[in-house]
């Protein structure tokens, strides 16, 4: 226990490790859409979407926060327009326009005096120097981010599974669907400088894919994924205090394994159950099909 406790008896280490926990749970929640609407791709482009009003924000000494933000929305807005547009298709927009903002950014961010240190914190973050004021930041968003995900949970809902139903309940699916990009837009700026543009889809997706295969109903994923992201963040400084690794790929790290050991366990129980001998099954279901387990969305 003293080994889990002495990293964080230094303030820096605690707030990292509030910050992480903040990161969490919005991710948790953005990430359990961006999973079931297959959106990861996309959150990755408006990760590297932000990176040059970043890194003109850096240049110029202005808020990082403020800069990405904005680049963020008109990589977002870029996005929908070419989508509208429907001359090139989904992937390759979101391709084209994720290889030109990071390069953007790189090169914006090759005038700065300290670029190899800028354009490192830009990438992989650095969770170790969060501070009051972004945990303020952070905690705000994370308010944001349960209002609209209470908010438009049937238009998300019904959006995802029939654009058509939701347009007949009156739901405005295309409101729904530039809601839900806003809401990976602020987990990605959010997230950003405590693991960086780079490694912000690992806390998006692998704590929401390991608690998918043990729920099935949304806001209980939701809920499992940001507890799980915040273990990765626990798991991952520890990591980092005592190997001497970079705090924010750690915590990556540790959020991908989350993922792995979940499949890994939840593949190994229904082989089991598979396994199973006949006589021990109940002898009134024998024969039958077991009753389906499609996600319920409440």
């Amino acid at each position: 226990m003293s080994l889990i406790i002495e990293p964080f008896r230094t303030d820096f280490m605690l707030q990292a490790l509030a910050g992480g926990v903040l990161v969490a749970a919005i991710c948790g929640v953005v990430g359990t859409w961006v999973v079931i609407r297959g959106m990861a791709f996309l959150g990755e482009a408006i990760g590297h979407g932000m990176l040059p009003g970043v890194a003109l924000a850096t240049v110029l000494g202005a808020p990082v926060l403020l800069g990405g933000a904005a680049s963020a929305i008109v990589m977002s807005a870029t996005i929908g327009a070419l989508q509208r547009r429907g001359r090139l298709t989904y992937d390759t927009s979101i391709g084209l326009l994720f290889v030109a903002m990071l390069s953007l950014g790189v090169i914006i961010i090759s005038h700065s005096r300290s670029f190899a240190t800028d354009a490192t914190a830009m990438l992989f973050g650095d969770v170790l120097a969060l501070g009051p004021d972004d945990l303020a930041v952070l905690t705000v968003a994370l308010a944001v981010t349960l209002a609209i995900a209470v908010a438009f949970h049937r238009a998300f809902v019904a959006s995802a599974f029939d654009p058509r139903i939701a347009r007949t309940l009156g739901l405005h699916p295309q409101l729904a669907q530039v809601m839900l990009v806003g809401l990976v837009t602020l987990a990605v700026v959010a997230s950003y400088q405590a693991v960086g543009s780079l490694l912000v889809i690992a806390l998006l997706l692998a704590p929401a894919v390991a608690a998918g295969r043990w729920t099935t109903r949304i806001p209980t994923t939701m809920a499992c994924a940001a507890v799980i992201g915040a273990v990765a963040v626990l798991v991952g400084l520890i990591a980092s205090w005592y190997a001497g690794t970079a705090a924010g790929a750690s915590i990556a790290c540790a959020a991908i394994l989350t993922a792995v050991v979940s499949g890994l366990l939840r593949s190994g129980l229904d082989l089991l159950r598979r396994l199973a001998p006949t006589s021990e099954r109940n002898p009134c279901t024998a024969g039958h099909s077991p009753a389906s387990s499609a996600p319920s969305q409440g």
